[in-house]
């Protein structure tokens, strides 16, 4: 089951183990079964701290748990932990052996301090990327806190249990039975809606910081290296996001970043933080900024919470997010059927029939993704013609399961009440109103700035970007701007790493040139 490597640097870390371990498995007669043995006995053969037994009885078959020798076991694999599970597998080993976790004492005592029983659910595509963060959170809390549990369940190998909770977009949290979260969750994230009282806290501390001399707003590519420019002038700084890495956590490959051939999203984001967190640069991650209110010399940015924090200069590098179709039926159906991660949540719709709508790079790389996994995609494009590049339209042409409609409007999208089954389009050059049966539906149209927050504050285009000029700087003296949520054409990762530099540097010379207070 394990390539040779794999063994190697598996064993590596499993000589970290403090404490033995045990693997209980609960296997019928199926070949994922077999497959689930041959990893078990692999995983064992590598530490004399790692035993396996095979006389588990839970309902889901195959599956296997992490526990201590001797304690009942609070981390479940329903399905074979690989791809990008297969972190997840090696940190629940890991922490369950006693090796400690890479976070904060703080986070560490309020998971520890949580009280109550909470036995959370996780259903995931092995293909999603964004679905580990969320798996091996809520183990390190199961390892943690003895009133925790959680159960990996791969959605592919139980589709029956899929169908039957309807669970169409990954990853997909269950907590006590009930639904708590859906799609990309941090571990501070998860605390915060169980520690009600969290935000309270958090408010407090933000509002005693003291002002800051560069306060950047987004934890993206721009916003990263806004701070890294800014700290390193050693003056005081601060970040202020609502998950760091931005709209990077959503994408999967990244090929064209200059020096790095090839990435992937969670990756970057998360060597995005660990950069910025060598420097002295204050993190407030988890908050919304809701307001920004310039001032004389010192501005104001007001938060979800309630907090305000206060700084000299700020850089705007807040991005963007997925544009909406904004037709009926759109939210109601959203995480029902409607998507708009193909790769996290495109193995969900397995022998299905879906609709990508948009004719870009993005909507015909999800229509060639997607052809191979469900029936049939239905692409619907509003233009008369496909604006991908030639080599994605040709592949696309090729594919005997996929059709194209062009000159399409899609007006609304129709259910059952609990799921999709059907788009609603107007086909632009005979008017008439037509009608395809499907089962899913992954928009893909493009993005919005994050900039409604701004309105009335600074200066916005037309498409609500935020003017910038060749400085970064906006409409208002000391505030500066970078990235996605700018007006600076091609958003792209290098170009907002390159304008957040340029702002940070800006807004240091604004500082320099400033009179002093008083």
């Amino acid at each position: 089951m394990l390539d040779t490597n794999i063994k190697a640097q598996l064993g590596a870390y499993l000589e970290k183990l403090q404490q033995p371990i045990e693997l209980v498995a609960s296997l019928d007669d199926s070949v994922a079964a077999g497959e689930m043995r041959t990893l078990l006995a692999d995983i064992a053969a590598l530490s004399p701290k790692v035993s396996v037994r095979e006389d588990g009885d839970d309902a889901r078959q195959p599956s296997f748990s992490v526990g201590r020798a001797g304690e009942p076991a609070r981390i479940r694999f329903a399905g074979m932990p690989m791809g990008h599970e297969f972190t997840s597998l090696v940190l629940a080993l890991l922490q369950t052996g006693g090796h400690p976790p890479k976070i904060e004492a703080a986070l560490i005592e309020q998971i520890r301090a949580l009280p109550g029983e909470f036995h959370f659910e996780t259903y995931v595509s092995l293909d999603c990327h964004n679905c580990p963060d969320v798996v091996q959170a809520l183990n390190l809390m199961a390892v943690l806190n003895p009133g925790v549990s959680n159960v990996m369940i791969d959605g592919a190998l139980y589709r029956a249990e899929v169908e039957a909770k309807q669970v169409m977009a990954v990853p997909m949290i269950l907590l006590n039975g009930e639904q708590f979260g859906q799609g990309r969750m941090t571990l501070e994230e998860i605390l915060a809606k169980l520690d009600s009282s969290s935000a309270a806290r958090a408010a407090e501390k933000l509002d005693a910081k003291d002002t800051f001399d560069v306060l950047v707003v987004g934890g993206g590519p721009g916003g990263a290296a806004a701070a890294i420019y800014a700290a390193r002038k050693g003056i005081r700084t601060g970040v202020v996001a609502e998950r760091f890495g931005g709209q990077v956590l959503d994408t999967l490959a990244i090929e064209n970043f200059i020096s790095v051939q090839r990435t992937e999203g969670p990756q970057m984001a998360a060597a995005l933080e660990q950069h910025v967190k060598e420097y002295a640069v204050d993190i407030m991650n988890l908050q919304r900024a809701t307001a920004l209110i310039p001032g004389e010399g010192v501005h104001e940015l007001r938060l979800a919470n309630g907090a305000v924090l206060k700084s000299k200069t700020v850089v705007l590098a807040t991005g963007a997010r997925w544009r909406e179709m904004n037709v009926p039926g759109e939210r109601e159906y959203r995480g029902k059927g409607v998507a708009y991660c193909p790769h996290c949540d495109g193995p969900l719709f397995k022998g299905k029939r879906v609709a990508v709508i948009g004719g870009g790079n993005s909507g015909v790389e999800a229509a060639i993704d997607l052809a191979g996994i469900v029936a049939h995609v239905t692409l619907i494009e509003f233009d008369g013609k496909l604006r991908a590049d030639a080599v994605l339209q040709a592949k696309l042409h090729s594919l005997p399961n996929v059709t194209v409609i062009v000159s399409a409007l899609s007006t609304e999208v129709v259910g059952d009440g609990s799921k999709v089954t059907g788009l609603v389009y107007q086909d632009r050059i005979s008017n008439e109103t037509r009608r395809v049966e499907l089962e899913g539906i992954f928009v893909q149209i493009g993005l919005l700035p994050n900039t409604d927050w701004l309105k009335g504050a600074i200066e916005l285009s037309p498409r609500g970007e935020i003017e910038i000029d060749a400085r970064g700087q906006t409409s208002v003296p000391g505030i500066f701007a970078a990235g996605d949520a700018t007006t600076v054409p091609f958003k792209q990762i290098i170009i907002a790493m390159g304008e957040g530099a340029k702002a940070s540097l800006s807004a240091f010379d604004h500082l320099m040139r400033s009179p002093l207070p008083a």
